[in-house]
């Protein structure tokens, strides 16, 4: 199938736009390929230290002629979805001798979940923690002693960080790890439900505790498709993962040979053999375009939105919010997995899963071919099933068609013929919406606004009964150099209960939301934020607000905002408390969410 004009045109705009600094990237990366293997340029001295000790394998390393990985591991036993790392360095490296080659773990990054964090201080680090993710990383992999690097993490703002590291040091070859997600538990709508009826007051702790248990229960990825379970689809249409690896449940023989397999090929695309595949010979704009794609068809999270730009600056490539814009129209929606659908993303996988939509979308022009993955050449091998015979991984033809149509449909059929995500912009600045799981009827909302400074504020006067008609809630100061753009995920539930009550209410804010929002029209990342002096910090109480995601349009209707003197915010308490004070000098350098709120890129 010929590449669909969108998707050539799109492409072609980002690689016009990225021209001048993807060249400085490729001229950056050709020189470092140039000196070879980097092990051969230390000093006799500098090896000892690195090898000192790794018993059995020092011959290895120092005879200078085999591999050696490096692994970065954002392992924790507090994270559900990074426990399973604890032993992947040991069968990493038993993989790795049983190959010729060695392994050694270069470094950890730090691992914070969003789920512990939500609502609370701590989630005013999350955001920035994917650059220092980037940043440790990058120490460990300084040491030089690596031809190629396999990078262990699955959430929020890991795989993003991991990935900005990966293209940094993209003259050596890297390979994405993940664990897979838990087994499913309690379902996400009953889990929904429960929270609504806490919000409600009709329930108590008690009874909400046990069903958040019954829903995070075990090792591996919560279940639902938020910003974790997108990262891992990310990797898959990115070439950055061995195909079909992301869903595989965690302590699985499956599970464990995917992680064998992908070590063997992280060894055979070194420079040391005959199949070279370094980083940045992967990550070029059409990698780039076909993960923007796996976003749209799948429902993604909204936080990749501001992940994606991060990652690309890192491998000199520019996108824009136009370009996810763009391609959104005329990409299918052909999965329905919770927010967005009742599914869980084990459903999704037991259904065909990525493979199958892979298959789907390149057969529709709506996917790059003509790209180099770590499994070598070319998108279609990855519409292909891992296999598990005699111990090791055999691929074969998937199924070809979807095994349950409630959750997974073809490209020609799909659930709704956009993918849900939409450029917003107006007087109030730019920002984005996801309407995948928003309803029709809901997708323009015009109401006066109320305005809050924190996201307790909206709770407060939810409590107290302020909500009685149609209200569009602004709540500003939540961007980056505000307090680190927490998520404002807690709001949902209280936004829930109002819609449910026949209000028309949407959510106007510079912060953002998590992954796992869905069914409340949300105009999120407006940009210039309010710290910025941005329109937002113009609004008053009683301003009209007009959100239309159908025209993609956020105004103040009939309001001159540039007449206005901008509120501010008393933000002192933010640089304080549960680690913000070391943060400062993230939030007087981020930039904009727009271009992906980075620090280090």
């Amino acid at each position: 199938m010929p590449l669909h004009p969108t998707i050539a045109a799109v492409t072609d705009r980002i690689r016009v736009r990225s021209e001048g600094p993807r060249r400085k990237y490729l001229d950056t990366m050709a020189r470092a390929a140039a000196e070879g293997p980097r092990r051969s340029h230390l000093t006799c001295g500098n090896q000892a230290h690195a090898y000192a000790a790794m018993g059995d394998d020092k011959g290895t390393l120092t005879a200078d002629k085999a591999p050696n990985i490096g692994i970065i591991t954002a392992y924790n036993d507090m994270l559900s979805a990074h426990q399973p790392f604890e032993k992947y360095p040991d069968l990493i490296r038993a993989a790795a001798r049983a190959a010729g080659g060695t392994a050694q773990v270069a470094g950890g990054v730090p691992a914070m979940c969003d789920g512990v964090t939500q609502g609370q201080t701590g989630m005013e680090l999350s955001l920035f923690s994917r650059d220092v993710i980037a940043l440790a990383a990058g120490v460990g992999l300084s040491h030089n002693v690596f031809d190629s690097a396999v990078y262990l993490g699955v959430c929020d703002k890991i795989v993003p960080g991991l990935v900005m590291a990966a293209a940094t040091f993209g003259y050596i070859p890297g390979i994405f790890m993940p664990a897979g997600p838990m087994v499913s538990g309690l379902p996400n709508d009953e889990k929904a439900r429960v929270r609504q009826e806490f919000a409600k007051g009709n329930i108590g702790r008690e009874e909400l505790m046990k069903a958040e248990m019954a829903s995070y229960h075990g090792p591996g990825t919560c279940t639902f498709y938020g910003t974790a379970n997108s990262n891992q689809m990310l990797m898959e249409f990115m070439g950055l993962h061995l195909p079909g690896a992301s869903f595989v449940n965690p302590g699985t023989p499956l599970r464990d040979a995917l992680t064998t397999a992908a070590t063997e090929r992280a060894l055979q695309i070194t420079a040391l053999g005959n199949d070279y595949t370094p980083v940045s010979d992967i990550l070029d704009e059409r990698a780039f375009v076909n993960g923007l794609v796996g976003l749209m068809a799948t429902g993604g999270s909204t936080n990749l939105v501001i992940h994606l730009p991060a990652m690309a600056k890192a491998a000199g490539v520019i996108l824009d919010l136009q370009d996810f814009s763009d391609l959104s129209e005329i990409t299918p929606l052909m999965a329905k997995v919770y927010p967005n659908g009742l599914a869980d993303v084990n459903h999704f996988h037991a259904a065909g899963g990525l493979g199958y939509m892979i298959g789907e979308l390149l057969n529709a022009g709506l996917l790059h071919e003509d790209v180099t993955t770590v499994g070598g050449k070319g998108l279609a091998r990855y519409s292909q099933e891992p296999k598990l015979v005699d111990g090791r991984i055999a691929y074969a033809d998937g199924a070809g068609t979807t095994l349950n149509d409630r959750i997974l449909r073809p490209a020609s059929n799909p659930f709704q013929p956009q993918g849900g995500l939409t450029q917003l912009s107006g007087n109030l600045g730019r920002g984005v919406i996801k309407t995948s799981a928003v309803a029709p009827e809901r997708h323009i909302v015009e109401a006066p606004a109320r305005v809050f400074h924190t996201q307790e504020a909206v709770k407060d006067a939810f409590k107290a009964g302020e909500f009685t008609h149609d209200t569009v809630i602004v709540v500003r100061f939540q961007g980056p150099k505000s307090n680190g753009m927490p998520e404002l995920h807690s709001l949902t539930p209280t936004l829930s209960v109002l819609q449910d009550r026949g209000l028309k209410v949407a959510l106007v804010t510079d912060g953002r939301m998590s992954g796992a929002s869905g069914k409340v029209p949300s105009a999120i990342h407006v940009c210039p934020e309010a710290a910025d002096n941005g329109p937002i910090s113009r609004i008053k109480d009683g301003d009209v607000i007009r959100l239309d995601a159908t025209t993609g349009t956020i105004e103040a209707v009939g309001v001159d905002l540039s007449t206005r003197k901008a509120a501010t915010a008393d933000l002192s308490g933010n640089g304080t408390g549960v680690g913000r004070e070391i943060f400062e000098v993230f939030r007087k350098n981020v930039g904009q969410a727009a271009d992906g709120a980075g620090i280090v890129v």
